[in-house]
């Protein structure tokens, strides 16, 4: 009898015991900013960058992550798994590529393992325990791709972050932004120089509390 009671509480135990860290996924579209505010946090708080950023849209086509990444934000500590993924876009044209100098052959293959990366970054959603939804706040936040990302977290029932990212220059406009997504936190930033990052912070902290 002794030995079932111990062994039932240890099940209880695994299946009940509360997650020490989440996953945290960065999904957007291309050229958002994604792995630029990725870089930021890893090289505050991990001292390293994760990956390489590009004027070029799918610079990143594969998902990649830093495990164990802790900020710590007026006294409180959040240890995650940070899970940067490849933009996501309704279409991949390799002569799109070519726009930017690329060769022909090079351009093709850029769209094959972005259309690849597109899909990859779509089968990690099962995995992600909250996302932070990158747009750039200089462009239109109506498009196919955002209402895409939204809709598939809605269906997994996923906490989501709204990050509006380039509030340094001059086209960006929050407010479209905000209005793009009122049922979400938004938060306005920018990777490139840190701007507005202690209310991002903030914001990920309530976000870690919906998971």
């Amino acid at each position: 009898m002794k030995i079932f009671t111990s062994f039932a509480k240890r099940m209880f135990g695994i299946f009940f015991k509360r997650k020490k860290q989440i996953s945290l996924g960065f999904y957007g579209p291309p050229n958002a900013g994604k792995t630029s505010l990725a870089n930021r946090i890893c090289k505050d708080w991990t001292g390293e960058e994760l990956g390489k950023v590009s004027k070029i849209a799918h610079e990143t086509r594969n998902v990649q992550f830093k495990e164990e990444v802790e900020i710590k934000y007026k006294e409180k500590r959040l240890k995650f798994k940070l899970v940067d993924t490849p933009g996501i876009a309704t279409k991949v044209d390799f002569e799109d590529f070519m726009k930017s100098k690329m060769k022909k052959k090079e351009a093709q293959q850029r769209a094959k393992e972005a259309t690849q990366g597109i899909v990859e970054s779509i089968k990690w959603l099962d995995d992600m325990d909250a996302v932070v939804v990158v747009v750039d706040s200089t462009i239109n936040p109506y498009s196919q791709v955002n209402v895409t990302i939204v809709g598939n977290l809605v269906a997994r029932k996923i906490p989501v972050l709204v990050v509006a990212n380039k509030i340094d220059l001059k086209k960006s406009n929050l407010k479209k932004v905000e209005a793009a997504f009122p049922e979400y936190d938004v938060v306005g930033i920018s990777a490139k120089t840190g701007k507005n990052f202690d209310e991002f912070y903030e914001s990920v902290f309530k976000l870690s509390k919906k998971v």
